[in-house]
């Protein structure tokens, strides 16, 4: 009687365990499957606002004070006062990244101790329960890429503006509990520009491309 008590007892264990096992593997698949996802794509717009907020207050507050469009672009013009040639200061402009970049990245460093409340609420489709944020923790991954890039855009008859932008690229991981995840953030930051009177010159010595004017600190 004994061993058949001890038997019964064993195989109500191994039910129990089996069931315990079962429950975690479909919660596990479930969670990977259906709110993963959302909660990543929370995490990245939440990361994305953060990150892009302090690459914007340290450009706007790094950048010198007497960089204007005339620094960067020198505008020649014909004997008839219209603008027949533009060319751009490369170095002044790499120089000007260079210091970016390591701005830029000196003020990332102190992202890695700021962590951003995400609602775990708003990974399920039925807001019946109330649910606990999580904390997400942002980690730059130790390189910044700053380039320029030109655009030219009607401003009205006979006008035309030309803007400058700076060019912001990094990567940053999420880590939120059991999720991992690296995401590359690029922003565009104007920096300067101007009206120009009269057709656009044919010629234009563009800025040079990226790989001129990428730096990584």
């Amino acid at each position: 009687m004994r061993e058949i008590l001890l038997k019964i007892r064993k195989k109500r264990k191994i039910i129990i365990v089996s069931a315990i096992l079962f429950l975690f593997i479909y919660l596990y698949n479930y969670i990977d499957k259906n709110i993963k996802p959302t909660l990543v794509a929370i995490a990245e717009i939440r990361a994305k606002s953060v990150t892009t907020k302090a690459i914007n207050d340290t450009i706007k507050s790094k950048i010198w004070d007497d960089i204007d469009y005339e620094s960067l672009i020198l505008v020649k013009y014909d004997k008839d006062g219209r603008v027949s040639m533009m060319q751009a200061n490369t170095i002044l402009m790499n120089t000007l990244a260079a210091d970016m970049a390591l701005e830029v990245q000196e003020q990332l460093k102190n992202l890695s101790n700021t962590k951003v409340n995400v609602p775990l609420s708003n990974a399920f489709d039925r807001q019946i329960l109330y649910l606990p944020n999580i904390k997400l923790q942002i980690q730059p991954q130790g390189s910044v890429n700053v380039g320029f890039a030109t655009e030219f855009e009607e401003a009205g008859i006979n006008q035309t503006r030309h803007r400058i932008y700076l060019i912001v690229s990094t990567d940053i991981k999420l880590i939120i509990p059991l999720i991992t995840e690296t995401i590359n953030i690029t922003t565009n930051i104007p920096i300067a520009e101007t009206i120009i009177i009269g057709n656009v010159p044919e010629q234009f010595i563009h800025i040079p491309t990226e790989e001129y004017l990428d730096y990584v600190r």
